[in-house]
């Protein structure tokens, strides 16, 4: 009885090529998985984001106007003020009227944040109850 360990045929021989259909199932199912999950996991806390107004400017003669440069510089009214401590000590002496005028900021489109923020914190300091940013609208097309 003889035994035969190896084909001799050319029909038999090694097939080495990987079978990619089952990797292509696989990968579609996780394509699924995760375009279902996704939606799921992304939660973000609702908000009411504030809506753009264009508020006309009510001028009165006892509204403060604050104006910060580029340079940092602060105006009151048209006047120059020498520094934040300055500011405080005028802003504490209107802050007491009634009724309280309003601040209006109108900050330098290249100044510094940190110059318009002196100014906020000035107000707060002063117990300055309404501050507003003057800025100017976007030109229409």
């Amino acid at each position: 009885m003889a035994m035969s360990i190896g084909s001799s045929s050319s029909d038999d021989a090694i097939n080495a090529t990987i079978n990619t259909t089952p990797l292509v199932d696989v990968m579609l199912v996780l394509l699924i998985i995760f375009l279902i999950t996704i939606p799921v996991v992304t939660q973000t806390v609702p908000v009411s984001l504030p809506k753009e107004q264009n508020i006309v400017r009510q001028t009165k003669p006892e509204n403060i106007e604050i104006s910060i440069d580029q340079d940092g510089g602060i105006f009151w009214n048209t006047q120059p003020v020498a520094d934040a401590a300055t500011l405080v000590e005028r802003l504490k002496k209107v802050s007491v009227l009634v009724p309280q005028p309003e601040v209006h900021i109108r900050g330098d489109g290249k100044a510094r944040y940190e110059s318009i923020g002196r100014v906020v914190f000035a107000c707060q300091r002063a117990a300055i109850s309404k501050i507003s940013f003057v800025t100017e609208p976007p030109a229409r097309s």
